[in-house]
């Protein structure tokens, strides 16, 4: 999609607008990729008041952040027609909040509906199609407004944090640093080999630091891997399988160097703010999903004939655009991407 093919009605005034109104209702790391380009433009713009209209899923970590001067929840859970119903039902209060503008970073039926009932005089829906990154689209679509100028701003304020706390009752060595594994794709042909991370595990206490720990912050549904992992690494593994909730999770990252991590939303915690990123992408699109900025990379398969097949299981059973990337090969990438951020794709 060319740029000013994203529908939009721009802000015509020479001052910034007073009152804005972002939508983002899903997933996890959707969301959070947006948050970023939103702090950029509030913190270049402290006299604009910015609110956020999400799901109640995903709305811990923006409530935990200083960011919005509002958040509006929606319940409903994934059922569409429940969200629509209980969306409706918060029209006439955000209509009288006077909205200039209305950024639509869903552009699913329930935010379009919302965005022409709400009535705003400037507006944009999300760019879903340009072939390149989830942050670039948001970033150019909150471009089309106006005549500001969006970055990335990746320093977040926690208004609470455990993290530490929790780190220190789970085994953290407080003298160590700590490196994020995430073996969290969601299907078999996403999945780096376990032994693999084990073998990265060790590349790296032998060849970068020896006084490092690996930590997880996986969900229940992969306590299978973390079990293997922890048993395997021993004291260097702090599992916190299902003992993090997502702003733990997203605090915990800020003490990490360095994230390993297959395609997930806990990956985009990670880049967004600014944590060492390597991206292991297999069946996912890495123009759509790779993290961004100056300390991340992603090896991925798009130069394979087979990819991205977008397929839950490899057509070949060996999941070979991604069991190519041997641990030797991550561990001289992740050596690079901790020493010279410039490498980032």
């Amino acid at each position: 999609m060319k740029l000013n093919s994203i529908p939009h009605k721009r802000w015509t005034k020479t001052s910034p607008p007073k009152r804005i109104l972002a939508i983002r209702f899903q997933a996890l790391g959707d969301l959070v990729i947006t948050l970023p380009y939103l702090q950029d433009l509030k913190r270049q713009y402290p006299g604009t008041k910015l609110d956020l209209l999400t799901r109640q899923e995903v709305s811990a970590i923006p409530q935990a952040i200083d960011l919005f001067d509002k958040i509006i929840v929606i319940g409903g859970g994934r059922n569409a027609k429940l969200q629509l119903f209980l969306s409706l039902l918060k029209i006439p209060s955000l209509w009288r909040a006077k909205y200039d503008m209305v950024l639509d970073l869903q552009n699913h039926r329930i935010s379009r509906i919302i965005r022409r009932l709400i009535g705003a005089p400037s507006w944009v829906e999300f760019d879903r199609e340009s072939p390149i990154a989830a942050g670039e689209r948001t970033r150019t679509s909150i471009e089309q407004c106006w005549h500001w100028k969006i970055k990335l701003d990746i320093t977040f304020n926690l208004r609470y944090d455990n993290a530490k706390n929790l780190l220190r009752r789970n085994g953290w060595k407080e003298n160590h640093r700590l490196i994020a594994l995430n073996p969290a794709g969601f299907c078999k042909s996403r999945n780096w080999p376990l032994k693999s991370y084990v073998s990265f595990a060790k590349l790296w206490l032998k060849e970068i630091d020896a006084m490092s720990q690996f930590v997880l912050l996986l969900m229940p549904a992969h306590e299978d891997k973390a079990r293997y992992l922890s048993e395997t690494l021993g004291e260097a593994c702090i599992d916190l399988t299902g003992k993090a909730n997502q702003v733990e999770a997203f605090s915990i990252l800020q003490q990490c160097d360095f994230m390993l991590s297959e395609d997930s939303g806990l990956m985009h915690m990670a880049w967004t703010q600014g944590i060492p990123t390597l991206a292991l992408f297999s069946s996912s699109k890495a123009e759509w999903s790779a993290p961004q900025g100056e300390r991340s990379l992603c090896l991925n398969s798009a130069d394979l004939p087979c990819g991205p097949c977008m397929q839950e299981v490899c057509q070949f059973g060996d999941n070979r655009c991604l069991t190519r990337y041997t641990p030797e090969i991550v561990i001289a990438h992740a050596k690079k991407l901790i020493q010279e951020p410039s490498i980032a794709s």
